[in-house]
């Protein structure tokens, strides 16, 4: 059985409109790759130093899973809308 995969995203929202946009676009690759939100957003403390203005955990059925949603050309259209409205940076990490 292979271990989860996960995307771990902290993101500062320049424009929460533009982003809203590339929310809507990147629906597309999360549901063919089968994403779960766990943490979208919400509440959150930094103790150490600025992560970002909004904490993300999406959760994939294996790591390799998680790369390939990452690196699919529909991602990858989504992003584009992403960078012109944040700051922001993601881990893709093998669970336990």
């Amino acid at each position: 059985m292979s271990k989860k995969g996960y995307w771990l995203a902290f993101v500062d929202i320049d424009d929460p409109e533009a982003y809203a946009k590339y929310v809507a676009a990147n629906a597309v690759a999360f549901e063919k790759y089968g994403a779960k939100f766990l943490v979208r957003g919400g509440q959150h403390e930094d103790p150490e130093q600025h992560t970002g203005g909004k904490v993300v955990a999406i959760e994939f059925d294996s790591y390799e899973t998680a790369k390939a949603c990452y690196h699919s050309p529909e991602y990858q259209e989504a992003l584009k809308l992403r960078l012109i409205c944040s700051k922001g940076r993601i881990a893709i990490v093998e669970g336990v």
